[in-house]
């Protein structure tokens, strides 16, 4: 038998089914059990506190590790003086997810700043995109003047709309190298 790429399991598994009733998403769960759950989109801002790169791989790790398991999919913009982080898929994990990184003391003043019922996930094969130093965001001064909390929701989806699109930095979705699922 041959096995299937990793990336084709994955999407199999977290992306939602065609079909959708319009009060939630047919949603294949990691167990393998169909359900029906309301997909949303959830961006949030925090300060990091203590901000380093072992801290900042312990969180992609956990968040990637447990994303994949709760199928979460999403990315987090990274710098020294703020985390904003797009967090989609089905409705409790989601909110579960954005539940633990309230409570995580890696973060400072977690700010709830979107939330949105979606159809269709922005980054379908990402459990956690990460993107380090993104210097076309807000400057430092305008970070700190609380650039985050006055963009509206149309701008916060802008740019993760942005890096949706933009190539990866060579960095693996799932831990492996999606050119070798080609």
């Amino acid at each position: 038998m041959t096995a299937r790429p990793v990336r084709a399991t994955l999407r199999a598994v977290m992306a939602p089914i065609a079909g959708d009733s319009g009060r939630g998403s047919p949603y294949v769960e990691p167990t393998g059990a169909l359900t029906t759950m309301a997909m949303i989109q959830l961006i949030y801002a925090s300060r990091p506190f203590g901000f380093e790169a072992s801290g900042l791989n312990g969180i992609l790790s956990i968040a990637r590790h447990c994303n994949a398991r709760d199928g979460v999919t999403g990315a987090l913009i990274c710098r020294e003086d703020i985390y904003l982080q797009l967090l989609e898929g089905p409705e409790p994990m989601v909110e579960a997810a954005y539940g633990r990184i309230a409570a995580d003391d890696r973060h400072l003043d977690v700010t709830r700043l979107s939330s949105r019922r979606i159809r269709k996930r922005l980054f379908p094969d990402w459990a956690m995109r990460d993107d380090p130093a993104r210097t076309w965001l807000w400057t430092a001064a305008e970070v700190e003047g609380g650039a985050a909390m006055r963009a509206s929701s149309a701008d916060l989806l802008a740019v993760f709309q942005r890096l949706s699109v933009e190539p990866a930095d060579g960095k693996a979705h799932y831990g492996h190298d999606p050119m070798q699922d080609e």
